[in-house]
């Protein structure tokens, strides 16, 4: 199924839905693995625990969330995809990010854990059938379909990626000048 399928956007998460191509679902995923790969781990070690303000998140907590926050929308997925019942409540990412240990582990680590966990992400989500997919969730003050989650998994990425691009590459001061920024062609 194509995000276009979904039937109705949740508010906030329809931010993040919208970043997403109006492709499959699992082409969706492929694409949010090529890029985990492709990310500049090498920039990234430049960049290091570096921050572009006061209070905000170093990239290793950054990659951290991406991949909690996976692992928390696969829990609510699973649990109304299989009728279990329970209605899961919220939880609050600021508290998780401060008792992480993001910061404490390489960055190679941390995108090595978040690729492993998008691939079973989407094997658990290549499960689904039409049907499992239209199921609507309800979770703590939100409802959104099985399929408008998977649309926000990697929305959630795009989003963080973006904001990884913007305001983090700018700190790294070694990086190679494009013959296009130099004014060159």
């Amino acid at each position: 199924m194509k995000r276009s399928d979904i039937k109705e956007f949740p508010e906030y998460f329809e931010y993040y839905i919208k970043l997403v191509e109006d492709i499959e679902l699992a082409d969706a995923f492929d694409k949010s693995l090529n890029q985990i790969d492709d990310l500049d781990i090498a920039q990234l070690k430049r960049i290091g625990l570096t921050v572009y303000a006061e209070g905000k998140w170093t990239v290793n907590k950054i990659i951290q969330h991406l991949t909690d926050w996976e692992r928390i929308w696969c829990y609510r997925t699973l649990v109304f995809a299989r009728n279990e019942g329970t209605i899961p409540e919220g939880l609050e990412q600021e508290i998780m990010a401060d008792n992480s240990n993001a910061d404490e582990l390489s960055i190679e680590q941390l995108i090595a854990e978040l690729r492993v966990v998008r691939i079973a992400t989407k094997a658990m989500f290549d499960s689904y059938n039409r049907q499992i997919l239209e199921i609507n969730c309800k979770f703590y003050k939100y409802e959104m379909s099985v399929l408008a989650m998977g649309f926000n998994i990697i929305g959630h990425q795009l989003h963080h990626f973006n904001v990884i691009k913007e305001r983090y590459f700018p700190l790294d001061v070694d990086r190679p000048i494009s013959k296009h920024a130099k004014g060159e062609s």
